[in-house]
């Protein structure tokens, strides 16, 4: 490898959970990847170290002006027992634009992926190999520099930490049911919409708890100009399978370009689905319904994979999808790629970076 990172291991392992029984992002594993960025050197001192709580400044901007930002990918074990990612230079891309956007510094794309290998590589064995579990790797940056007042930071630290985990939604594949929001917003044009922050999330959680306290799973996010426009499903981009046809909102700056969003786009199209990335109405949606064309809606993301949804309820209109079953092609699109991801499932686009 071209870069290499000194290792200091744990004196005192964990317990490993249950792999048949895995909450989602409960547990974490025994180390943890840092590094350090200082203005005029750069990013430095990369390194793997024990787990445990950080040492922050209580004047840090993160903890006051929220510049940071976070990733989020998987590793995964085949059943030969061979230790493997799903497109994290995707990842590292989209870490790059987010960082952009947030006025952080870039990190280089090869490090970023390196750094990600090796801290999977030494604590490979947390790799659960239960039915539908993977590893969780979350990437994330924070801004450092203590110091009162809105502007960059001069020091941050990038940190990779990982976590053993089951099913998104504890139901699996189960339908979800999506409450249509249409009083608050997540993101608007020129905002941050597209970027991976946590203040993206902060600022939803209203809404999701307001979904939640009505028996829903997730909101499905309009537009935020005129309240009208499908735009993504709580933490997973939303696809909706009409006369045929595939229709997902296309990326105008306020939605997060999903790589599972973009992977099943281009296996689709290989499957001969005419996929439209588009804005469209949640009007269309309901009339859709209402003509009997509306076949499929389903969500994907890292984190979720592929969710189908089994019910939407827009301004009192609960509208019941596919008789709350999985549909056939949501179904195919998990089996495509878990099983490209596991290694069940021949990869023949190059996706899957093996971790050595």
């Amino acid at each position: 490898m071209k870069y290499s990172f000194p290792i200091t291991k744990t004196s005192n392992p964990k317990q490993k959970p249950d792999p048949n029984n895995l909450p989602f992002g409960v547990y974490f594993t025994d180390h943890m990847f840092v590094m350090d960025y200082t203005e005029g050197e750069g990013w430095h001192d990369g390194r793997i170290v024990p787990y445990a709580p950080l040492e922050l400044d209580p004047a840090s901007l993160v903890l006051h002006y929220g510049q940071e930002m976070f990733e989020g990918l998987k590793a995964y074990k085949t059943k030969e027992g061979k230790v493997q990612l799903f497109r994290p230079d995707m990842n590292a891309k989209r870490t790059n634009n987010t960082n952009d956007r947030m006025c952080m510094p870039r990190i280089d794309e090869e490090l970023y992926v390196e750094a990600i290998k090796a801290i999977v590589n030494v604590d490979k064995d947390w790799i659960p190999d239960a039915k539908d579990t993977s590893l969780y790797i979350r990437p994330f940056m924070i801004a450092t520099e203590p110091k009162l007042g809105v502007a960059a930071s001069s020091t941050y630290k990038f940190i990779i930490i990982l976590s053993p985990v089951g099913p998104y939604y504890t139901n699996g594949l189960a339908p979800t049911k999506i409450y249509v929001e249409n009083e608050y917003i997540r993101s608007a044009m020129g905002g941050t919409g597209f970027a991976k922050i946590g203040g993206n999330y902060a600022a939803a959680m209203i809404a999701e708890k307001k979904a939640h306290d009505m028996g829903y799973d997730q909101v499905l996010w309009l537009d935020a100009k005129e309240k009208k426009y499908v735009e993504e499903i709580g933490t997973s981009n939303a696809f909706f399978k009409i006369d045929g046809e595939i229709y997902t909102s296309s990326l105008v700056g306020t939605i997060l370009p999903g790589i599972t969003r973009a992977s099943m786009i281009e296996v689709m199209k290989d499957w001969g689905y005419k996929v439209n990335e588009t804005r469209f109405t949640i009007d269309f949606v309901y009339k859709a319904a209402e003509e009997g064309k509306l076949e499929e809606v389903f969500a994907t993301g890292t984190a979720a994979v592929i969710s189908p949804v089994g019910e939407l309820s827009w301004e009192g209109k609960k509208l019941v999808i596919n008789n709350n079953e999985i549909g056939e092609l949501s179904q195919r699109l998990y089996d495509e790629l878990y099983g490209i991801q596991t290694g069940l499932v021949e990869d023949t686009r190059g996706w899957t970076v093996p971790v050595e």
